[in-house]
């Protein structure tokens, strides 16, 4: 069987929120490509709602490109705990926490005009938004981060 790195994370023993480096992978040219596990809610105790999981994904889309070069993807864990996020290269892991800090309270102080690609001619599931939720979500991570 094919191993997967995430499946064999121990997710009885994580405490989110957290980031976390989950693999390196490097390519047959010699890129390095880096994922990440950013955690917002504690596994098996708690999931982000699709509607919110679905707004903080095309936020964050954007937001994070605004704070990192070479971001390939951030896409929503099948668990809806968190993110996965997949770039170019390794950031130190204290600095892309703060990162996701920043991004995070982008999120909070977001509109829903600001919310990008939301018509159903740019996005599969147009109606299944919620900023509020993504908005109470990202304020749940900010006070698990800072209670650390």
């Amino acid at each position: 069987m094919i191993k997967v790195e995430s499946f064999n994370l121990d997710h009885t023993k994580v405490k989110a929120p957290y980031v976390r480096l989950s693999e390196r992978i490097k390519g047959p040219k010699g890129d390095m490509v880096v994922k990440y596990d950013l955690r917002m809610v504690q596994p098996n105790t708690d999931s982000i709602p699709t509607g919110g999981l679905h707004t903080l994904e095309h936020l964050f889309a954007v937001y994070f490109r605004k704070y990192l070069k070479d971001v390939i993807d951030i896409s929503p864990m099948g668990c809806r705990t968190g993110f996965y996020l997949s770039k170019f290269g390794e950031t130190p892991l204290e600095e892309l926490q703060q990162i996701f800090i920043n991004v995070l309270e982008e999120v909070i102080n977001s509109r829903t005009e600001d919310i990008p690609a939301v018509t159903e001619k740019e996005c599969g599931n147009f109606k299944d938004h919620s900023l509020f939720t993504a908005k109470e979500y990202a304020k749940r991570t900010l006070e698990g981060f800072k209670k650390r």
